[in-house]
């Protein structure tokens, strides 16, 4: 890997983990290898800093083979036994599930997705983890915002970190505020044997595509965009939105939270401006 593109992405994950406390001691971290360029980052980059913590933390790496077609887990298994570090590869054909389900007109990453997270969390209740690590991006994150946007009609991206529904695990994206430009540089130098997805990849269409083109469009016009709107993620302004329980939430919010300004001095009195012209018609008084 390139080292000062290393080192840039090494310190975005670092002062991510530090701002949303995504590391604490004792953790034992899940990370879900996919075989892409963005789980492997990830787990590059977290070998590096986990031995630079102050505190003990545990990783274990995590693979599912979803037996689709053409699949070799080779590379995968040989570089995971090169790091040292502790791994497992899962196997579950849940290639032939979400075909059996879904016509090729359908989307397939939805179901695919729920499968392959219920799998994981299984795994991650057996070895005793209590967080996941993903390799969500800012990009991925850019575009589930405008996916909410224009077609669920909500507010919402990608959470640095979250609790699962069940409360059995947290879920964290120490990626969350690198850019996939620079992930896909890094993947590529460091020559990461990376494993193509044959099922969500092999679609056409999808609205997630046509987000990432939308991206690339307005980055015409503002090569800044995504860093633009990665940081109006950080800089939301709740008493000019809509959502009233947000409103609420804000106004009872607590003093130390975005403390409200200071009163400013009193204006100075200018002199009060007399209409010329009402508008109004005469009246004839009898």
């Amino acid at each position: 890997m390139d080292p000062r593109l290393e080192k840039r992405l090494y310190s975005q994950v670092r002062d991510t983990c530090e701002s949303y406390k995504l590391l604490a001691p004792g953790d034992k971290i899940m990370v879900a290898m996919s075989g892409g360029k963005d789980s492997y980052t990830l787990f590059h980059l977290l070998t590096r800093l986990v031995p630079r913590l102050p505190f003990k933390v545990e990783l274990v790496a995590v693979h599912l083979d979803q037996v689709q077609p053409g699949y070799d887990g080779t590379s995968l298994r040989a570089y995971l036994e090169s790091t040292g570090w502790p791994f497992e590869i899962l196997r579950e054909d849940t290639y032939s599930v979400v075909t059996s389900h879904l016509d090729s007109a359908q989307t397939y990453c939805s179901l695919c997705s729920r499968l392959r997270r219920g799998i994981l969390y299984t795994a991650a209740e057996r070895l005793g983890c209590n967080k996941l690590a993903l390799g969500h991006h800012r990009d991925d994150s850019l575009e589930t915002f405008l996916l909410n946007l224009f077609y669920s009609g909500k507010l919402q991206a990608m959470p640095a970190a979250y609790r699962t529904d069940d409360g059995r695990f947290e879920v964290i994206r120490p990626l969350i505020e690198c850019a996939e430009k620079d992930i896909a540089e890094a993947a590529a130098t460091a020559q990461f044997p990376i494993i193509p997805c044959n099922l969500c990849g092999s679609q056409e269409g999808l609205k997630r595509d046509a987000m990432t083109a939308l991206l690339a469009q307005l980055e015409q016009q503002n090569p800044h965009i995504r860093s633009v709107m990665a940081n109006a993620l950080r800089n939301v302004r709740p008493t000019h939105l809509l959502d009233r329980d947000v409103a609420r939430a804000w106004a009872e919010r607590s003093p130390d939270i975005r403390p409200a300004a200071e009163p400013s001095a009193p204006r100075p009195q200018h002199a009060a401006a007399a209409p010329v012209f009402s508008g109004g018609k005469l009246r004839v008084v009898d």
